[in-house]
């Protein structure tokens, strides 16, 4: 009996520690702090920096679209929990609704990863835009990242080694990527460069990589300046499609992509396939990340229109 009581008092001992152990897990579970993020984009590109030292949540799923997205009430709360918030910038979340989430929900700091970014123009019905997709050029997507990694680093100090690791690593990646694209994209003679999409999301890309770009919707496929379309920028891109001889447009994953099948239907061209543009593929697909999306949309875009016809 003796030793039945002294096994048991061992065993007790054992479970206490391990709960104790369990608990101090838990509680540091708890005490990570949280970064909400506007896009899928800007949420993959802080979790390569942050790696498990911090939680990271986005406010957007694969393939919504943050130009007509309306903050439900799970957002406020998310984002009432957040030590720090990121949002692309440039207008790409419509109405600003990155913004206003965190300002009416404790002022939380708020960090702009476009912030840097030499953005492009577009000129829209007499007015001036500036494109708010800059994550399309890999240089852009590396000031996206340090603009992450410095609001990281003043977050958590003691942290700032590894959080530059990851960032320095994940750099070299997006120079290699941005040099695997210009050897892909070589592939494609310069005549035939024309980048037919869905709305204006590929500019950056386009400017980077030498395509000229035609979309019948403007940079904004909401209803604000710049969006929607008109039948003569329809017309516009139809000719444009027949007078380049263009062998292929191409639908998006976050856009509807009815029209685009029409058009290519007008102008006698095939759809040459589906482009990850305002957000990222699903948890599994090979667009589920930055680096994913940039290479399985060069490798769409090179394959149809290197094509022969």
């Amino acid at each position: 009996m003796r030793q039945c009581g002294q096994r048991w008092r061992r065993w007790a001992l054992v479970g206490i520690a391990i709960g104790a152990l369990t608990g101090v897990a838990k509680a540091d579970e708890s005490a990570k702090k949280r970064i909400v993020c506007s896009t899928t984009q800007t949420a993959d590109l802080a979790r390569q920096i942050v790696g498990d030292d911090m939680e990271v949540h986005g406010i957007l799923g694969p393939g919504v679209n943050p130009h007509v997205y309306q903050p439900v009430p799970g957002d406020s709360r998310l984002v009432e929990s957040a030590d720090l918030c990121l949002q692309n910038g440039l207008h790409l979340e419509g109405k600003n609704w990155m913004e206003t989430l965190a300002r009416d929900n404790g002022n939380k700091p708020l960090v702009t990863c476009t912030k840097g970014v030499q953005p492009l123009d577009l000129e829209f019905e007499g007015q001036t835009i500036k494109d708010p997709h800059a994550w399309f050029d890999p240089r852009n997507g590396a000031i996206f990242v340090n603009n992450i990694l410095d609001a990281v680093i003043d977050l958590d100090p003691p942290g700032a080694v590894r959080y530059r690791a990851r960032a320095d690593l994940y750099l070299q990646q997006l120079r290699a990527l941005d040099t695997w694209i210009e050897k892909e994209v070589s592939r494609i003679p310069l005549e035939r460069r024309i980048l037919v999409t869905s709305h204006d999301a590929f500019n950056y890309y386009a400017a980077r990589y030498h395509f000229k770009v035609r979309s019948p919707v403007g940079w904004s496929t909401g209803s604000e300046i710049g969006g929607g379309m008109t039948p003569e920028r329809r017309r516009l891109v139809v000719q444009s499609i027949r007078d380049f001889k263009v062998p292929a447009i191409f639908v998006e994953t976050s856009v509807n992509p009815k029209m685009i099948q029409q058009i290519a239907g007008e102008a006698g061209v095939r759809v040459g396939g589906e482009l990850y543009s305002d957000a990222m593929g699903a948890a599994g697909s090979a667009g589920e990340t930055y680096l994913g999306m940039m290479r399985e949309n060069t490798l769409t875009v090179v394959l149809a229109l290197s094509a022969s016809e």
